[in-house]
């Protein structure tokens, strides 16, 4: 092939259009949940050439191909995991799917229950970003605030309350002023003059 050929197969090529982010964010994540369900039916399968190994004593999954997926997504499901998926912020992807693997380590989910961990991971990280936005949102609030008010509002976090202080007047009070002076504080050590007998 000449190098002129190529040069106008490389002109007339549909140029690539840029992908937004919450695109590659969808798609990423459903390659993830796509690999994690052949995983899952994979060692389900394992599991089961293991049990009739062990049930019958013979092997025979050496003579077998290997089956095509039994397991996929209905159309609705996938429809809502892909507008789940479409509000996940970038920057969540990655732990999304790290909790996501996370969790079928650890439970080891039978194919059918993976799309049900994913969504639920999903909803997590949906929530999380949630709270991390109204934080967010509060901290801009408080930056915005004028100095007076912040004055007033840091005023009001370093008010105590002391049960035990009263400016209210008691017969107990009055009774108690006819006591000796209570002794001094901790840090001054007390000091006496010895009676003279």
């Amino acid at each position: 092939m000449s190098l002129i050929s190529w040069l106008r197969w490389n002109e007339t090529s549909p140029r690539l259009s840029p992908r937004s982010p919450a695109e590659m964010v969808l798609e990423t994540l459903m390659m993830e949940l796509a690999g994690q369900m052949r995983e899952a039916e994979r060692q389900q399968r394992e599991r089961s050439h293991a049990d009739r190994k062990i049930c019958t004593g013979v092997d025979y999954s050496w003579l077998a191909r290997t089956p095509r997926p039994t397991y996929d997504l209905s159309p609705g499901e996938r429809l809502q995991l892909e507008d789940v998926c479409a509000k996940i912020h970038p920057s969540y992807c990655g732990p999304a799917i790290l909790r996501f693997r996370q969790l079928m380590a650890e439970h080891e989910p039978e194919v059918q229950e993976v799309a049900r961990l994913f969504r639920s991971v999903l909803q997590e990280v949906l929530e999380r970003m949630k709270e991390e936005e109204e934080a967010h949102k509060l901290t801009r609030q408080w930056s915005l605030r004028p100095r007076g008010s912040l004055a007033l509002a840091t005023f009001k976090t370093r008010m105590r309350i002391y049960p035990f202080t009263s400016d209210i007047r008691t017969i107990s009070e009055d009774v108690e002023r006819d006591m000796p002076p209570p002794p001094r504080t901790w840090s001054m050590p007390e000091f006496q003059v010895p009676k003279a007998d």
